[in-house]
């Protein structure tokens, strides 16, 4: 007794054998169906092409807000001010190299100083005190730290000058108990000006390289120790190379932040301390020479160009360091 074969599907049995009849016909999709599976590349080409809308009012902000300004100071730092015997708006140079000596030079490379002691400091301070919060278990910790860092980043201006004056001053509380006046401290110095910028820049420095330090892979550490290395040896070779772009790029924006501080100082020290932003707010208050109300013009160029060097240093360096560690 022979038993029958188990009938086998059309469609199966030419998709084993790769031939045979064909099973039941599936329906072609329609034109909708394709229109909605596969949008239409002109139409794609087109939403991307506005989607630089969404940036113009960040755009138009930038050119009102710093471009327009930026003009016109270049404009008025080569030329003649309105004051001037011949009526002003004449082209000359004496601005700009009147800014550049004397007084202003001097003001020029105290704002120099001031901010590349005050970023270096700044850096080594800050970056084991993000370590610290990268690496730690406790939460509230890290958060703690955090929100205090964004809030005192910003936090300048006079209310930071009088809780320096009144802490710190001659006749500051800490002052007073500790007897530093005996000991040739001033708050009113270049020192002491140094010390108040590192309230705002270590909190600045921690916000800019702890991304980083949380970048860094386990595996890297990890491979280091396997291999026999020590902490030290880990940071040296591993660690501190790949935070370099990081580094450098967290040094030059605390060095921005502090070339810009204008009222902290100006309420704490005067001009006691010669800094740029100083001889610009004495120019502007008027406190210039006759027919050269523009000078004031030109030293803002100047602060200008170094602002530019300095963005021009930090943006390769995030973009390398995003390279690393993205």
């Amino acid at each position: 007794m022979t038993t029958a074969p188990t009938p086998v599907p059309a469609s199966a049995s030419a998709a084993q054998s790769g031939g045979g009849a064909p099973g039941p016909a599936t329906p072609a999709p329609t034109a909708s169906a394709r229109t909605a599976k596969a949008p239409r590349p002109g139409r794609r080409r087109a939403g991307r092409g506005h989607a630089w809308l969404a940036a113009l009012p960040l755009l138009l902000f930038f050119v009102i807000g710093f471009g327009l300004p930026a003009v016109a100071i270049a404009i008025g730092a080569f030329t003649t001010s309105s004051d001037a015997p011949d009526g002003g708006g004449t082209f000359t140079t004496a601005n700009l190299t009147a800014s550049l000596q004397g007084a202003y030079w001097t003001a020029l490379w105290g704002s120099v100083k001031l901010s590349l002691l005050t970023a270096l400091i700044a850096t080594v301070v800050g970056l084991p005190l993000a370590q610290a919060v990268a690496t730690s278990r406790f939460r509230m910790f890290r958060e703690a730290v955090m929100s205090a860092s964004g809030v005192l980043a910003n936090f300048g201006g006079v209310p930071l000058a009088f809780m320096f004056v009144a802490t710190l001053g001659n006749s500051g509380e800490v002052t007073k108990k500790l007897g530093l006046t005996a000991h040739g401290w001033s708050l009113y110095t270049f020192s002491g000006l140094s010390v108040v910028y590192l309230y705002f820049l270590v909190p600045l420095m921690v916000i800019t390289i702890t991304p980083a330090l949380e970048g860094l892979r386990v595996q890297w550490r990890e491979a280091a120790y396997n291999n026999g290395a020590t902490s030290l040896q880990y940071w040296r070779h591993v660690a501190l190379p790949v935070l370099l772009p990081s580094l450098l790029g967290g040094f030059v924006l605390l060095f921005g932040a502090s070339f810009a501080a204008y009222a902290t100082a100006e309420a704490m020290v005067g001009s006691s301390v010669p800094l740029i932003s100083m001889q610009i707010g004495d120019a502007l208050s008027g406190n210039v020479l006759v027919g050269q109300g523009n000078l004031a013009l030109a030293l803002g160029l100047d602060m200008i160009v170094v602002a530019c060097l300095v963005m021009a240093v930090y943006l390769p360096l995030q973009r390398r360091s995003a390279k690393w560690l993205a």
